[in-house]
């Protein structure tokens, strides 16, 4: 397995809303996708070590979708997470920078796809996260 990929974005909020609109379905739902061709129809998200997140990700012209579920396997509130999905691993952090707060995302890329594809992907998602908590 390759080195972890690393995204990050500084968002103009605080901590505790990032965390929110992060962490909450009803907000997933409006951000968590890399191309304004896909959607998020649906996110479950049962935040606590063991418990599952679930997120339906879909093009919006209904030719391809696909389910990305993970299981959280350390939390600490407001700040970090640590989840597997697939045999990987993905952590987020939240780091307070007065009124912004940078968010980080470590994660373990696949093998099938070129690491830049990977890390333009999830880069992509972060930017779409950003935008959405900046313009709500």
């Amino acid at each position: 397995m390759n080195s972890k990929i690393t995204v990050s974005a500084t968002i103009n909020a605080s901590t505790d809303k990032v965390w929110n609109y992060y962490t909450r379905p009803e907000h997933i739902v409006h951000w968590n996708f890399a191309d304004v061709s896909w959607h998020c129809p649906s996110a479950e998200n049962d935040m606590h070590i063991g418990g599952t997140y679930k997120a339906r990700m879909e093009a919006k012209d209904g030719s391809f979708g696909f389910d990305f579920e993970a299981v959280y396997t350390q939390i600490t509130p407001g700040s970090e997470f640590t989840y597997e999905f697939g045999g990987r691993t993905a952590h987020v952090q939240l780091e307070s920078q007065g009124d912004q707060t940078k968010i980080t995302v470590a994660f373990d890329p696949e093998n099938e796809h070129p690491l830049e594809m990977q890390q333009f992907g999830w880069q992509a998602i972060l930017n779409h996260f950003k935008a959405y908590v900046e313009a709500n």
